[in-house]
């Protein structure tokens, strides 16, 4: 595999996701809330979020266990799809803690859950940093 324009993209919205979204989360938080930042770094996460899971369709891997090239980390497309739809439906109902809560949850589960995933030896990124820029594989 090699880094192809859709990896690229993937890879780029993905690393952006994980820096905007503690950002977007901590704004929130404690006596000194800062409203415009969190809705700022809010909706650019979710645009982030948006861009890597679509660009993720692209992205198939035949060597891994895998149904059309669809491999389990995959199942993380519809999770980050129903969880930023069901976050905005908590929003819209005026459920902040039911926003919160996953807002959050879908935050360690697609960013810091598919990092850790992806990082894995025999992943594509794995092997690029730890084989070809670290030299430890």
């Amino acid at each position: 595999m090699q880094l192809t324009p859709v990896i690229a993209i993937h890879m780029t919205a993905a690393l952006g996701a994980l820096v905007t979204g503690p950002i977007a989360l901590w704004a929130r938080k404690g006596t000194a809330q800062r409203p415009r930042l969190h809705r700022a770094f809010g909706y650019a996460w979710v645009t982030l979020m948006l861009a890597t899971a679509i660009s993720a369709l692209f992205i198939r891997d035949f060597s891994l266990p895998n149904i059309a090239g669809y491999t389990p980390i995959h199942l993380l497309v519809p999770v980050t799809l129903f969880g930023l739809f069901g976050a905005f439906w908590f929003l819209a109902k005026k459920n902040i803690a039911g926003h919160r809560k996953t807002m959050q949850n879908l935050y360690f589960q697609a960013c810091i859950g598919a990092g850790v995933f992806t990082l894995l030896p025999s992943r594509y990124l794995g092997q690029l940093v730890w084989g070809q820029w670290l030299g430890l594989t």
